[in-house]
């Protein structure tokens, strides 16, 4: 996945325990340990903000995108533009 999760990095640096920001954020501690792991395949943006609120970060500092070198050219599952069929 090119998507890599830099939560445990920016806790780290702002000195937060998982246990103390879960809570502060509103979600379980399971929860947190997946995010910081990468172990998940999306996150909810209310999720992000409050994240990036306590950790006073914007979401830059917690996601980074690193290619894989095997993935093929171009985003899986959107459409070209005009591929609907549509007017405007």
């Amino acid at each position: 996945m090119p998507i890599v999760v830099r939560l445990d990095v920016m806790m780290a640096l702002r000195k937060r325990r998982g246990k103390d920001l879960a809570a502060e954020i509103g979600i379980t501690e399971a929860n947190l340990s997946l995010l910081r792991t990468g172990k998940v395949k999306g996150v909810r943006f209310e999720t992000l903000a409050a994240l990036c609120r306590a950790l006073d970060c914007v979401p830059g500092d917690l996601l980074d995108y690193e290619p894989d070198d095997e993935a093929p050219d171009g985003p899986q599952g959107i459409p070209e533009a005009g591929a609907a069929g549509g007017t405007r």
